[in-house]
């Protein structure tokens, strides 16, 4: 099959507007909220808070042990049926926000135990309150370590967001096979998608990096 120029053109603008509107949206969206849960979720359980703890664990394995395609078919099919309708990108977002914050839980737990024990003896020598010992002390260095992590997950998030297509969300491969469906030529959109992820994929990598190294990374 030859490359119609005229045709990928013509495909480029839908792509791109999908891509902005719900592939990059729903990234740097669940990219914040598990950043943000899945650190709630590590300190809890490294803090052993009485119930919520152990509860978390459960959580935690339950959602890392089941696929996202079925986590989000449940929260946009199943919970309807109990009365719960929520929107297709608010699901999406909340379906990669939450599965990650499962694996960002492990990671900066792993960044929390990497903190030198002398550390946390200083701050009960210092009589720290906890809030301090966790906001000045522990968890700078615990991002710190993990940062390479973070930034890897970010990016498989990104590159796992054609699964919201399951929900009926037109992000961008979704859009990309609907244009090529109309003509029967596939090879231009899906080229058009497959080089947009890569244009988005490794500038960030790069950023990321650089953010490395700044932060003293190797």
């Amino acid at each position: 099959m030859t490359w119609d120029m005229d045709y990928a053109l013509d495909s480029l603008p839908p792509i791109l507007e999908a891509f902005l509107r719900y592939t990059l949206l729903a990234t740097v969206l669940g990219s914040v909220l598990a950043a943000v849960l899945g650190l709630v979720f590590a300190v809890i359980r490294r803090a052993h808070v009485p119930v919520l703890a152990p509860l978390t664990t459960v959580f935690i394995e339950f959602v890392r042990s089941t696929p996202i395609p079925i986590q989000l078919f449940f929260m946009f099919y199943v919970l309807p049926s109990i009365g719960i309708t929520l929107g297709g990108l608010f699901v999406g977002v909340l379906t990669l926000g939450v599965h990650y914050a499962c694996y960002y839980a492990e990671i900066y737990r792993a960044g929390i135990d990497a903190v030198p024990p002398g550390q946390w003896e200083a701050c009960t020598a210092l009589s720290l309150p906890a809030r301090y010992q966790w906001q000045r002390v522990v968890l700078p260095q615990a991002i710190r370590n993990v940062l390479p992590s973070l930034g890897n997950y970010v990016i498989s998030m990104f590159k796992e967001t054609p699964f919201l297509f399951l929900i009926s969300i037109p992000e961008m491969v979704r859009t990309a096979i609907d244009i090529g469906g109309g003509s029967f030529r596939y090879v231009e959109p899906l080229t058009i998608a497959g080089l947009i992820f890569l244009a988005a994929s490794y500038p960030s990598s790069v950023a990321l990096r650089r953010l490395e190294h700044r932060v003293g990374h190797a």
